[in-house]
């Protein structure tokens, strides 16, 4: 008798077979498992402490957090705050973007040296910027004592926050709009040229659209740092009560009373209305993505 075949497996493999066997090849962990490490990461880091925060205003009451917002002082801190905070990322904006400019269309004698400058306030001590912005600005400084000269003081006044937190918020602007700067076709401009088109509307109608919503990103990076700023405004900053005052040392300011919970009013009252802005500016972010890929498309 000859010998039995032995028992091949089928050819084909059961339907969802490959996608079991994939499934099981996963070295990245799958979306659940994923989720669940976000989430409780987020919640540890972000979601715990700013709880903590609501929870201990919380023991005001509604008329105790209201009566602390409302108070003279702590309205002229919060606007100096947000005032200075987005009128420097503003600046930031078109300047930051000039420069992204500048650093991926031309090539020049020490333009990487430029470019590793950008990243100084990132690695420098806020407290020592804020020292060298003040010796700079202040009525004796090298520029302070020129502006003085000529009625503009910066130093110890709103300006000067705004001056600080232009040097701390540019890089933010510029490292999120130089890759997509880069990434710009050069082909379209050069159709736009061909068409007729002038620099400033090539510029305006071809560059613009596609950097948008990397300029807004960035703008929102900026006011996001300039609001809880500290170490470089302390100096500069003066703290003189209802001028020049910032919302972060009024908070300083109430924990040193041991006020702890009129501190985290004061910190309430910032993070919703930095929520409130942010979410604005990622909404409008978000919508100009859409209009460019409908675009697009």
């Amino acid at each position: 008798m000859g010998a039995t075949p032995a028992l091949r497996e089928p050819a084909t493999p059961p339907p969802g077979g490959v996608a079991v066997r994939a499934r099981r090849r996963r070295v990245v962990p799958g979306f659940g498992l994923s989720l669940g490490y976000t989430l409780a990461w987020l919640g540890l880091i972000v979601l715990i402490p700013l709880a903590g925060v609501f929870l201990h205003s919380a023991q005001l009451g509604w008329d105790g957090l209201w009566r602390i917002w409302t108070e003279p002082r702590v309205l002229a801190a919060l606007k100096v705050s947000f005032g200075t905070a987005l009128a420097a990322a503003a600046f930031n904006a078109v300047m930051g973007t000039l420069v992204a400019w500048v650093f991926v269309r031309y090539r020049f004698r020490g333009r990487r040296l430029f470019d590793a400058m950008i990243d100084l306030p990132f690695a420098l001590p806020t407290a020592v910027a804020g020292i060298a912005l003040t010796a700079l600005y202040g009525p004796n400084g090298w520029i302070g004592r020129w502006l003085e000269a000529i009625g503009i003081k910066v130093a110890y006044t709103p300006l000067g926050i705004t001056v600080a937190l232009v040097f701390i918020g540019l890089p933010f602007v510029v490292r999120v709009v130089q890759p997509v700067l880069a990434e710009v076709e050069r082909e379209l401009e050069e159709a736009a040229a061909t068409l007729g088109a002038g620099r400033w509307q090539t510029v305006r109608r071809v560059v613009l659209p596609a950097a948008w919503p990397a300029v807004l990103a960035g703008f929102a990076l900026a006011f996001a740092r300039g609001v809880g700023e500290y170490g470089s405004v302390i100096f500069i900053a003066g703290n003189i009560p209802q001028v020049s005052e910032i919302a972060p040392l009024l908070i300083t300011i109430k924990l040193e009373e041991f006020d702890y919970a009129g501190a985290t009013a004061i910190a309430v009252a910032m993070l919703l209305l930095s929520f409130a802005l942010l979410l604005l500016i990622n909404t409008l972010q978000a919508r100009l993505v859409r209009g460019e890929r409908r675009g697009g498309g």
